[in-house]
């Protein structure tokens, strides 16, 4: 399949205006903007005069209330969705079909199902554009470094491995109405929130193979639970252990994979340079060999403009972006797995959810109003 490559600059419309697109995306796309990459020429959001505060601030041409209106009368080659997951599907199909590329926020859709549905409108025939999402950790310098280290096998095998997304959301963040909820969100912090983490997890490591997992809901008033931590075996045989909250007053984000000839640690919050990362060599190793793989080069910061970079490079190589099609859908997998395996009480293997699987339509598996499994049990108890 030939991807569909528009010249240069990409003629990007940015769908939503809230606080993802205004810190994020729009300083990213201004950036980019300014070495001649891409070209911001519309901005969509239902409130009007949000819509046209921010094509004011970011000197955009095109301030709409409409997507479809949008995309008819601009027709752009980019778009980028800063919308609630649960608008991600009509609305990147909507551009997909209009032979618009799409970017899109995390997490990318609220169920596999979803995922598919957009995958399988980026696919239909030759000339067809592509749909990629935001995970932007894989794409600072540091993450890179590491990975390539990681695949040359330089540090041995790896073997044990955590993934921590220890974060703090008060009664404020859940006042937002579409928050919380399953049918809007998608799930609670091991979708919205520990996604980047073991996103960055599952890249550096490779495929998983099975997970055992447990959710509670212990504090907030909402439908998804607000903390959950998961035992995982990777198909090279190493374990990890994944911890996702929304509970911690002490926020870190962190992985640490041990190997055979190094631990590798990243300490950060939101994002990581360089110094943020930490190789420390076994016992034995060289001075020179731990000296080089400490060496990580020019700093990228993790960041939506990272990312952006690269995706814009892609598109005009016509080259897949590592977040899209498969590259994205194992991250959404996996959650749905961890949701599965902490609502039945059971392991869940790679593959296993499949499309007859109710776990594959909604991460709650067809019972939005369940309690997750062990936060029953102990109500039952008392």
């Amino acid at each position: 399949m030939s991807p569909h490559r528009p010249n240069l600059p990409l003629r990007t419309a940015v769908v939503g205006t809230g606080s993802i697109a205004r810190g994020s995306h729009l300083p990213a796309l201004a950036a980019v903007a300014a070495e001649g990459s891409v070209e911001i020429v519309a901005v969509v959001d239902v409130a009007e005069e949000a819509a046209r505060a921010a094509a004011e601030e970011f000197s955009v041409p095109g301030a709409f209330t409409d997507l479809d209106t949008m995309l008819g009368e601009v027709r752009p080659d980019l778009v980028v969705l800063c919308t609630p997951p649960s608008l991600h599907r009509e609305q990147a199909v909507a551009a997909l079909r209009t032979g618009a590329h799409v970017w899109c926020e995390k997490p990318p859709c609220p169920s596999l199902a979803d995922y598919d549905a957009v995958t399988a409108a980026a696919e239909r025939g030759p000339g067809a554009p592509t749909a990629a999402f935001v995970f932007q950790h894989r794409f600072g310098s540091g993450a890179r470094h590491v990975r390539e280290l990681l695949r040359e096998g330089a540090f041995g095998r790896p073997l044990v491995a955590h993934c921590q997304t220890t974060w703090y959301r008060g009664a404020d963040y859940y006042a937002v109405p579409w928050r919380g909820r399953w049918d809007t969100e998608g799930g609670g912090p091991a979708m919205g929130h520990g996604i980047h983490q073991n996103d960055l997890l599952l890249d550096l490591l490779g495929p998983w193979r099975e997970i055992r997992a447990m959710a509670a809901r212990l504090v907030h008033d909402v439908q998804t639970e607000d903390v959950s931590t998961a035992q995982v075996r990777f198909a090279s045989g190493a374990v990890a252990t994944v911890v996702n909250s929304v509970l911690s007053p002490d926020e870190v984000s962190r992985i640490r994979i041990d190997c055979e000839l190094a631990t590798v640690e990243l300490t950060h919050l939101y994002g990581y340079r360089n110094a943020d990362w930490r190789i420390t060599p076994a016992p034995g190793v060289p001075a020179r060999t731990a000296r080089a793989w400490n060496d990580f080069g020019p700093d990228e910061p993790s960041s939506h403009l990272a990312q952006l970079r690269a995706l814009v490079a892609d598109i005009r190589a016509g080259t897949p972006h590592p977040t899209g099609g498969e590259g994205g859908r194992g991250i959404v997998e996996f959650t749905a797995a961890l949701y599965k395996s902490a609502f039945t009480d059971a392991t869940v293997r790679a593959g296993e959810i499949s499309p007859d699987d109710p776990f594959y339509a909604a991460m709650h598996g067809g019972e939005p109003d369940r309690l997750p499994v062990g936060a029953r049990e102990e109500e039952q108890a008392a």
